[in-house]
């Protein structure tokens, strides 16, 4: 076997696994109930509540990570080295420990102060949102700052001598050339909110037609026992991700292509 064939076969190997994977929950799959479930208004609920969610907090975190990420390949600064670090933190902790943080900050002070006086978060939508993007912003900034990294600060330089300020050297030079890292970002961010669960649950609970989302609802059929409507949400969230990942990947490439 050559080496092209042998590495062929390592990735086919991969997606063979995945694929038998999927082909288990087909197993469990009854077409009647799963027709019934499409039109459901609870399961249509869950459908839209998780692809909303997780594309609002995927657009913030992109928001943020650009210009964070531009300061972390740029510039020295002083705490650089612990904002590196720290930005890690969703690695660090599972998602299930962030929520917990998250919602111990609101038991503060100030975090009722923020719950009272400006915006609620626990049990609330906002909730679903904050979660996804606190599990995902680190990911975002660092994935656009390893694009920021290979691009040669040169090109800003010149743009700056010939008239550009550094925000319009980052906005006319910069961003264009990284753009396909940031599409990489936004779909990697997208993938992971999506399917967030564990911190997703700990702020904004499990509450049907308010806060399930479709990783909940597939939770809490395996906690009733529902072994074939579990499969089928899990099929579900699926078809749901890969159908937005897919057109957000086409929309993004025919208009920075």
């Amino acid at each position: 076997m050559t080496f092209r064939r042998f590495t062929i076969a390592i990735a086919l190997s991969v997606l063979g696994l995945y694929l038998l994977l999927v082909a288990s929950l087909v197993s469990f799959l009854d077409s009647e109930r799963l027709a019934t479930a499409l039109v459901s208004e609870r399961v249509l609920f869950s459908i839209t509540l998780s692809i909303k969610a997780a594309l609002i907090a995927t657009v913030l975190a992109i928001i943020v990570a650009v210009p964070a990420a531009y300061a972390l390949s740029r510039y020295d600064f002083r705490g650089k080295a612990l904002v590196d670090t720290l930005l890690e933190l969703p690695l660090i902790v599972t998602p299930v420990a962030m929520g917990a943080m998250v919602l111990i900050f609101f038991n503060t002070r100030l975090g009722e102060g923020i719950q009272r006086n400006i915006w609620q978060f626990v049990f609330e939508f906002s909730g679903i949102v904050l979660a996804q993007f606190l599990t995902t912003v680190g990911l975002a900034i660092r994935t656009i700052r390893n694009t920021f990294d290979e691009i040669s600060p040169r090109f800003e330089a010149v743009a700056c001598t010939l008239g550009a300020t550094p925000a319009q050297a980052l906005m006319t030079i910069t961003l264009p050339m990284a753009r396909r890292g940031i599409l990489a970002a936004m779909v990697i961010t997208f993938a992971k909110c999506i399917g967030e669960f564990g911190a997703t649950i700990m702020v904004a609970g499990a509450m049907p037609m308010k806060s399930e989302t479709m990783p909940i609802s597939i939770f809490m059929r395996l906690g009733s026992a529902d072994i074939a409507g579990m499969a089928m949400m899990i099929l579900i969230l699926l078809a749901a991700g890969l159908s937005v990942l897919f057109m957000l990947k086409f929309v993004l490439k025919t208009r920075y292509d």
